[in-house]
């Protein structure tokens, strides 16, 4: 069973519009329908064809659209498959029509390069908000075979996104098919799921992926923060330590344990050079990072990965794995916020900085796209690591699945 909405975005390749713009909640069904879609429109109209399918990163489209998209029936029932993974090529056959799909990330200003020289018939750009225009105009300009067309699919941003602006807001004059998805436009949701996704996110995440609203990003990054417990001894199964190294800015390092499916940040460390007026080393910052772990079996650490200074004497000393933090801001915000509201993660009260940034960590009302205030974020960046690089690792092999 399939939502109307849904029915228009199959119908899109037969209809007057040139392009496709679909917005709107998470999980709202429009990105397994485009995906279908897209490939249909393709083999339909096209042989011996390239296209690209886009996302923020290679490993992403092949997660949200790849994967999904050749463990559709549909797909199975119509089509030959194969995915070459080693070069991100998706062919596809049917009879004697053949077309290649090639996967592209375009997480920064430096993607546009990859997708270069390329010669599309039709290009599906998922989570186009988070791609920098430099990369989606040079996809668009690489579809010059006759009747390509551009698929786009994001859930809302800041009203001043480039894309809002540009396209969604100017979508009749691009001749572009518009659809707003809502969850309820989703038939496989039950109430219990749409329920549980309305728990967990808040503030402007709940605006945008819940009600699919453009909405600014204001005030308290956390503005639901209540996720301080008492500190006290607890049978801990894992630890890690997750760290912002600075040299003027402050250093704050957290120690976090797992115990009953919860991860408690135990203690802190926290310096700041330019407020007390002495610049520690990174000797004297290592045998803090030792202090901080005294009695446990803390044996990873995750850092920022232009500690290089720091990261080479910790290789160096031997004690610890490092784990390199990934370091994507927003997409770390909305995930922590996700773990404070189902209370994967807690905060002991011993830990003061890192409750005293949490009351202040606001976003910058005044920047024309989603960007934090750079004051009372080293313990929040430090958070935001340990959530975001959590997420790929496994408890008790670092560095090979998820914590949570």
């Amino acid at each position: 069973m399939i939502s109307l909405k849904q029915k228009k975005i199959l119908a899109f390749p037969y209809s007057r519009f040139d392009h496709i713009i679909c917005d709107g909640a998470v999980r709202s069904g429009k990105t397994s329908i485009m995906s279908v879609a897209f490939i249909r429109w393709a083999m339909e109209n096209f042989n011996g064809c390239r296209f690209g399918i886009c996302g923020k990163t290679v490993g992403s489209a092949e997660e949200n659209i790849i994967a999904p998209l050749i463990a559709m029936s549909y797909i199975k029932k119509n089509y030959r498959v194969k995915w070459r993974r080693s070069n991100k090529l998706l062919i596809i056959k049917r009879g004697k029509v053949t077309n290649v799909f090639e996967v592209f990330g375009g997480k920064d200003e430096s993607s546009f390069t990859l997708i270069q020289g390329r010669t599309l018939a039709g290009v599906f750009l998922d989570e186009v908000v988070l791609m920098p225009e430099s990369f989606v105009n040079q996809a668009m300009a690489r579809c010059s075979v006759d009747g390509a067309r551009f698929w786009f699919n994001c859930n809302p941003a800041s009203p001043l996104h480039w894309f809002k602006q540009k396209w969604i807001d100017r979508a009749e004059e691009m001749n572009a098919l518009y659809l707003h998805f809502s969850m309820e436009d989703n038939p496989s949701l039950s109430e219990k799921t749409l329920e549980r996704y309305k728990r967990i996110y808040h503030g402007v995440f709940y605006q945008r992926y819940v009600l699919g609203q453009w909405v600014l990003a204001e005030g308290l990054v956390y503005p639901n923060f209540n996720n301080v417990v008492k500190t006290e001894n607890r049978a801990y199964t894992r630890y890690v330590v997750s760290m912002d190294y600075g040299i003027q800015n402050p250093t704050a390092m957290l120690l976090w344990g797992k115990s009953g499916g919860v991860w408690y940040a135990i203690r802190e460390y926290y310096h700041s050079g330019r407020e007390t007026g002495k610049q520690k080393t990174d000797e004297e910052y290592y045998r803090e990072l030792e202090r901080l772990c005294e009695g446990t079996s803390a044996n990873t650490l995750i850092i920022d990965p232009s500690a290089t200074s720091f990261i080479a004497l910790v290789w160096q000393k031997g004690r610890f794995h490092v784990g390199k933090a990934e370091n994507s801001v927003i997409e770390g915000i909305q995930h922590t916020t996700t773990a404070l509201a189902e209370g994967r993660v807690m905060i002991n009260d011993c830990c003061e900085n890192t409750k005293r940034e949490f009351s202040l960590y606001s976003w910058d009302s005044d920047a024309t796209e989603d960007r934090v205030i750079k004051e009372n974020d080293h313990c929040m960046d430090a958070v935001r690591y340990f959530v975001q690089t959590a997420r790929a690792y496994k408890v008790d092999e670092p560095y090979k699945g998820a914590m949570f």
